[in-house]
């Protein structure tokens, strides 16, 4: 499971965007979305880079959060 900061994503239908779009690289991953702050987790077998580059394709400028 890794971390995302997605800036823009700042209501229901930006998180649902942003939720669609990773299910589209895959339909199996599992999403939580922290919409106060801006974050995504997500659970996948792609790599974090490519779903960031897919969730700032589709409008919202993604980037790992480092692992605490």
């Amino acid at each position: 499971m890794y971390t995302l900061k997605v800036e823009k994503m700042s209501c229901g239908g930006c998180a649902n965007r942003v939720t669609r779009t990773v299910q589209a690289l895959d339909p199996n991953a599992k999403i939580e979305v922290l919409l106060k702050d801006r974050l995504v987790r997500v659970e996948s077998v792609e790599a974090p880079d490519a779903v960031a580059v897919a969730i700032t394709a589709a409008g919202y400028p993604a980037s790992q959060v480092d692992a605490a």
